[in-house]
């Protein structure tokens, strides 16, 4: 892991992590960006914000107020339920910790929390998976999360780090037992845009891919790509 990670900082630079400590805005983000780019995600997340004054106002609003915040986000009637069912969970959970402030919708004490129980609880909301979760603890908290989303399962595949046809939860605890503590972000976002660039579904550049050395997938792809000019 440390040569694949040596490799692509190589070759992409060392990103440096820069958490924002508001894990319930990173939930929302998150969710909002299923199945669509980051450009539509943003936009649907500036118009929701500049609509309601905050969570708590979000989370009574209609369904179809919410949804019409967030259609350039794509299926925003899906997204919409999702939104105002987790704000509904936050803040009616038993026992969940409150903020410093007190406020039934604040998260910010998943900083100070056990991994078991911040993965849990976030992983308890309703269409919240591990890759979310990561995402949340990682962007907001800097937490030694690597989140798997559909780049990182790839490249991690062809380069043999999961078994074959591993669910994605299995490639989450695969990938947070392979990365050093300190380099859950590096390895996430240049591994992310790795596959991205030259991993990509169709087509990947192996001949210019500095994984290829340690890459078995690349290797066989590339003898083959020769074998078949040859002939």
């Amino acid at each position: 892991m440390r040569a694949i990670r040596n490799r692509l900082r190589s070759h992409y630079a060392r990103p440096r992590n820069e958490p924002h400590g508001a894990p319930l805005d990173e939930l929302v983000l998150t969710i909002l960006s299923q199945n669509t780019n980051d450009r539509n995600r943003d936009v649907a997340y500036a118009r929701l914000r500049g609509r309601f004054r905050d969570w708590e106002e979000v989370s009574a609003a209609p369904a179809g107020e919410i949804e019409e915040a967030i259609r350039p986000g794509g299926i925003s009637k899906v997204k919409s339920k999702r939104i105002k069912a987790i704000l509904g969970a936050v803040a009616e959970a038993p026992g969940a910790p409150r903020g410093a402030d007190s406020s039934p919708l604040s998260l910010d004490w998943l900083r100070d929390a056990s991994r078991e129980r911040a993965i849990g609880f976030l992983t308890s909301l309703p269409g919240v998976g591990r890759k979310t979760a990561a995402c949340v603890l990682l962007f907001s908290y800097d937490l030694p999360e690597v989140p798997v989303d559909t780049h990182v399962y790839r490249v991690g595949s062809r380069l043999g780090l999961f078994r074959p046809r591993a669910p994605f939860d299995e490639a989450h605890d695969v990938m947070n037992a392979l990365v050093d503590v300190g380099d859950a972000y590096e390895v996430h976002v240049n591994m992310l845009r790795h596959g991205r660039r030259l991993c990509t579904a169709r087509r990947p550049l192996c001949e210019a891919c500095p994984l290829r050395p340690v890459c078995p997938y690349g290797r066989s792809l590339v003898a083959e790509r020769r074998q078949a000019r040859v002939a």
